[in-house]
């Protein structure tokens, strides 16, 4: 398992240091994993943990716990070939031990990146910048330890939070990336120049969230984003035609093609 992993996050990497941006769109179980690998274009898949934990009836923030995330994380990396990276919120400790023990799961359960966010789980407050690089750190030396690279995606919640002050998220994000990050994730941002001063004042790949109003793909691209995802957004997008699938069934409608639609197997 170590070689082929090794091989999977040596690709991953590569990825976020390719000209073309990295789109990851955010999955949630098997079906929808196997369903975005299919489609042409797809080159790795990004697990969401809002969607996992609304898909477990749970609230976001470490809510549900490592085990079961982890779990969440073996069953997407077990139904695809392609490199998973896993959204694994604060790393699920207290220590930076912890968070190395986190890591060192998730790769034995498949996972060759990670994110990890510098925000208190449940809180509004940011974890302090040299405490948050220690838990990065400690993810770095986990992976290592493991003979696989994994490529940490470090996330400041300084716009999520509130914080509309780019130096701040460049000098958390410049922390991470000397503590062993091999990318910094600034969600909460969609301002282009905003956007463009993050890529030109950090010295490792940068990461976006995209949502409505915010910038396209293509134009994240000529900005230097080097990965963009879309965190619970295409649970949402999948919710939503549900939800007008059923009310047009509920409403006495013919049944529309897609219900013929099933995930590809494995």
């Amino acid at each position: 398992m170590p070689a082929a992993a090794a091989d999977r996050a040596e690709e991953l990497r590569r990825l976020h240091l390719d000209p073309a941006i990295l789109v990851l769109v955010n999955v949630w179980d098997a079906a929808s994993a196997r369903t975005v690998a299919s489609v042409p274009g797809c080159r790795a898949i990004a697990t969401a943990s809002w969607a996992i934990a609304a898909a477990h009836g749970l609230d976001d923030g470490e809510a549900i716990g490592r085990e079961a995330m982890l779990d969440a994380v073996r069953r997407v990396a077990d139904a695809v070939a392609l490199p998973v990276t896993a959204d694994l919120e604060g790393g699920y400790g207290a220590t930076p031990d912890e968070v190395g023990e986190t890591i060192a799961r998730a790769i034995a359960a498949g996972a060759v990146g990670c994110n990890l966010e510098d925000g208190v789980p449940g809180g509004e407050q940011l974890r302090d910048a040299q405490d948050a690089a220690a838990r990065v750190a400690a993810a770095r030396a986990a992976a290592d330890a493991a003979g696989v690279p994994i490529v940490i995606n470090a996330r400041t919640d300084t716009y999520l939070r509130g914080i509309d002050d780019p130096e701040a998220a460049i000098l958390r994000g410049q922390a991470y990336a000397r503590a062993g990050a091999d990318c910094v994730f600034v969600p909460g941002v969609t301002d282009a120049a905003t956007i463009k001063a993050l890529v030109d004042g950090i010295d490792a790949p940068v990461s976006v969230l995209a949502r409505p109003g915010a910038p396209s793909v293509s134009e994240l691209q000529d900005l230097g984003v080097a990965r963009v995802s879309f965190g619970p957004g295409p649970m949402g997008v999948a919710l939503a035609a549900l939800a007008r699938t059923a009310s047009d069934l509920l409403a006495g409608g013919v049944p529309a093609d897609e219900l013929n639609y099933r995930p590809p197997a494995a």
